[in-house]
């Protein structure tokens, strides 16, 4: 059986300790600073200073439970998509109902090194942990909402939308479900967002998302409390009328009539927070109106945020000219979308005014952050620090285990527009944290893809700095013979791609679908050394914790968590090839590393 190394030793450290210490676990704050593995600027005694918080947190709870299950648990397949799958139990068209289906088989890939025999009885586990991304914790009530893009693309409006929270929430509990990595039974060491936490830079949007990843009671409502003021009440046939008797165009593809669904998708519920330590990663929808516009200073839209109107229907014509807009990047400060509001004005409806859905700055986003209030189970700041803050930068590197960093980028280009890159200083920063940690492996966590990488507007902050792409961010990476894995979302489709490099400075790219679009997953993920000269990278899909089968009545939090991902199903004419092929889903990912 496979043997569990460093993190079953790790001393019990006290909470008051934990989150004294909690700003010291990153190793830089995106200023420069490199620490190496056994440095003392840990900020931890002698016997401490390899293990980063995130390891020192499992010392006690649940989390090392899992870690001193007997051998015979592992590996394990509950609660994870080897067991089973939500699949489509009815019909084979219209609105279809959703099952527990067959699991997901393990695939071996073997481009980038050859699988030795015997490896399952040498193994010893570096390293476990979880992937969030893609949230879109989404304010549905929000004045900047494009729902009336739906006019000229259908699927530009999901019907699921607003219960995000309520899916994030069952997320989370299968996290603190899971007794350890399901391959080796190590220790989950944290969980990693990566990107897109948020739907559209709002306040309201942020609070709740650093509620559902640390605890609290949320109310995904904004505006008027009393009741919904989104397109759902609205009465336009366009949208999918869940209260209503009104044949809306969803209703007449089979859509149910789900009374007091409203006043359910916007009532308290309560996230019991991950039990694991999480760690925060920036994408573009956290950091740009709508996720593509470099719209700071503009204060029409800044107004247009918290004020009483809302535009919920447009022609086709002007949909489809904001939406090739968009997708060609020809406005990247929003100056089209700025004109449209203005000249449909007359057509807005009023709305509850509300300063909560005011954008948030990125000093804003740190601040969140590193809110005492929204610490959990630490880090302090979730990676972030004070640092971060003086500089104004939003990537650092972290400690994962005694022989692995994290480090995590932030790709967003603050000139706008949907696709990423990152600044000279950033991948300069980048190298050298990469050289001065050359004795320990490496993950580099981002949002955007390698592919995703293309967009070079300036930056408005350092408009001389160049910006670079996914192609050098590889080649970068694959320099270097520390570099296991980049780890990242944004097209929210699962995708993993081998980056072969002479040397054994090859590493995998792991992309993983959206907990918004259909099949809603999240990623564990493993770090073994088979002690052949080969390592093994494990990655086992989850789904929320929420039932398969849903039921129309069941209007609770677990019920709209499942409803949640059956509606995310049948959503008019979403992608059907998100969940990616066998070998993009549950895998194991063999390495040969000096």
């Amino acid at each position: 059986m496979p043997r569990i190394r460093s993190v079953a030793t790790v001393p019990a450290l006290d909470r008051r300790t934990l989150l004294a210490a909690g700003g010291a676990v990153s190793l830089s704050a995106g200023i420069g600073l490199a620490l190496r593995p056994r440095s003392p600027a840990h900020g931890a005694p002698a016997a401490q200073a390899p293990v980063a918080d995130s390891v020192a947190h499992a010392g006690s709870g649940p989390a090392a439970a899992a870690r001193t299950a007997p051998a015979a648990l592992v590996p394990y397949t509950r609660g994870t998509t080897l067991s089973s799958v939500a699949t489509p139990h009815s019909g084979s068209a219209g609105y279809r109902r959703l099952g527990a289906g067959p699991g997901w088989k393990r695939v071996l890939r073997d481009e980038l090194a050859a699988a030795k025999a015997g490896r399952a009885d040498r193994r010893t586990a570096l390293a476990a942990f979880v992937q969030f991304t893609d949230l879109h914790l989404t304010d549905v009530q929000h004045p900047m909402r494009v729902e009336y893009l739906r006019s000229g693309k259908r699927n530009a409006w999901r019907p699921q939308e607003a219960l995000t929270v309520a899916g994030a929430v069952s997320l989370v509990e299968r996290v603190n479900s899971l007794r350890g990595a399901p391959v080796t039974g190590s220790s989950l060491h944290f969980v990693m967002t990566t990107g897109d936490n948020t739907d559209n830079n709002s306040k309201t949007e942020l609070e709740w998302f650093l509620k559902v990843m640390s605890g609290g009671r949320v109310s995904p409502n904004s505006g008027d409390p009393r009741h919904y003021e989104g397109v759902q009440a609205s009465g336009l046939k366009t949208y999918w009328q869940p209260d209503s008797a009104l044949r809306d165009a969803d209703k007449q593809a089979g859509f149910p009539h789900l009374q007091g669904f409203l006043d359910a998708a916007v009532r308290e519920l309560r996230s019991p927070g991950l039990k694991l330590p999480w760690y925060s990663t920036v994408g573009n929808h956290d950091a740009l109106p709508l996720g593509v516009y470099g719209s700071r200073g503009d204060s029409y839209l800044t107004d247009f945020a918290v004020g009483g109107k809302k535009l919920m229907s447009l022609d086709p014509a002007t949909s489809n000219a904001i939406l090739a807009s968009i997708k060609y990047a020809r406005s990247p400060k929003g100056a089209e979308f700025h004109d449209m509001l203005r000249a449909h004005a007359r057509q807005m409806r009023s709305v509850t005014p509300d300063e909560r859905r005011a954008p948030f700055t990125p000093a804003e986003y740190l601040r969140a952050h590193l809110d005492p209030a929204h610490t959990g189970p630490g880090p302090i700041g979730h990676g972030y620090s004070s640092a971060n803050l003086a500089a104004g930068t939003q990537y650092y590197t972290f400690r994962i285990a005694d022989d692995v960093i994290g480090v995590s980028l932030d790709t967003t280009d603050p000139g706008g527009h949907f696709e990423g890159s990152i600044g000279t200083t950033q991948l300069r920063w980048l190298e050298r944290t990469l050289r001065e940690n050359e004795d320990s492996y490496v993950v580099v966590f981002s949002h955007h893809t390698s592919k995703t990488m293309r967009n070079t507007q300036p930056d408005p902050a350092r408009p001389a700095e160049r910006r670079h792409g996914g192609a050098e961010v590889v080649a970068l990476l694959g320099s270097f013979g520390n570099t296991l894995a980049w780890v990242n979302g944004h097209t929210h489709e699962n995708e993993i791609i081998p980056h072969a490099a002479p040397g054994n400075r090859s590493f995998w790219e792991i992309s993983t679908a959206s907990h918004v679009d259909f099949p809603q997953l999240a990623r564990v993920i493993e770090l073994v050394d088979n002690k052949d000269g080969t390592l093994s990278l494990f990655t086992t899909l989850i789904e929320s914790a929420a039932p398969h089968a849903t039921d129309f009545s069941d209007l609770t939090q677990t019920g709209l968590a499942a409803l949640y991902r059956e509606l995310s199903f049948n959503a008019p004419e979403s992608r059907t090839d998100l969940a990616g092929r066998s070998r993009d889903r549950n895998t194991e990912l063999i390495l040969k590393k000096g």
